[in-house]
């Protein structure tokens, strides 16, 4: 079944002289469940994609689609609501709120949409990734990949369509790098959640069951593994 649909999308910045074309006519879809590896060259507008699907960034022109919805054809009330419960983003630098603890992190999308937390999966998660005993830990008692397990734990929370991560393991050591891509692919496999995630490590990349190379904002390569 088809989550996720882009078609020709296009994204310049700038005019004239300055005129830079980060994303020149892509066009793909997803599969519910598939795990993704997007690579590329530093500059090849692999950010830029993942950012407009996540509806943080807005194309030139083109169309997202998530679930059948135009993502772009949302008021930003509509789309502030679909980038918290539709979409959940994992960053290099973890993003966490300072002052929450794990379990407040882990929950905020939830509780700021106003929702009930779902305490069983709260607890499955903590289990999960292994931070079970650390829910009233703040980020800075937390090792670097303790935090960026806090950073999967509250994309998965809210169980959203489609999970995408930005560079997930580049602020980190090859023992926790390694050990963050099993977590996803346990996520991936355990809940069917669907994952994008973009790398520059060709070996993560490989342990994708899909990869989709881009170069100067096009589509190079998109096979599967």
């Amino acid at each position: 079944m088809e989550i996720l649909r882009v078609e020709n999308l296009t994204k310049v910045y700038g005019q004239g002289e300055n005129e830079v074309r980060a994303l020149d006519g892509v066009s793909f879809s997803v599969e519910k469940g598939e795990f993704i590896a997007i690579v590329g060259p530093s500059g090849s507008g692999k950010s830029t994609l993942l950012h407009i699907l996540g509806g943080v960034d807005t194309p030139t022109s083109g169309k997202v689609y998530m679930e059948g919805q135009d993502v772009f054809a949302q008021n930003e009330e509509q789309l502030a609501i679909f980038r918290r419960r539709q979409v959940g983003l994992i960053y290099q630098f973890y993003n966490l709120l300072p002052v929450l603890n794990v379990k407040e992190n882990l929950t905020l999308p939830i509780l700021m949409d106003r929702r009930k937390v779902n305490q069983e999966k709260l607890e499955e998660l903590l289990h999960i990734l292994h931070l079970e005993g650390r829910e009233k830990h703040l980020p800075n008692q937390l090792s670097g990949g303790q935090q960026q397990r806090v950073s999967i734990g509250r994309a998965l929370m809210n169980t959203p369509a489609v999970v995408l991560a930005d560079e997930p393991t580049g602020n980190l050591d090859s023992h926790n790098s390694q050990e963050i891509i099993e977590l996803l692919k346990k996520s991936n496999q355990k809940f069917e959640q669907t994952l994008i995630m973009i790398t520059h490590d060709e070996n993560i990349a490989l342990q994708a069951k899909r990869v989709i190379a881009i170069e100067d904002g096009r589509i190079t390569r998109d096979e599967v593994m």
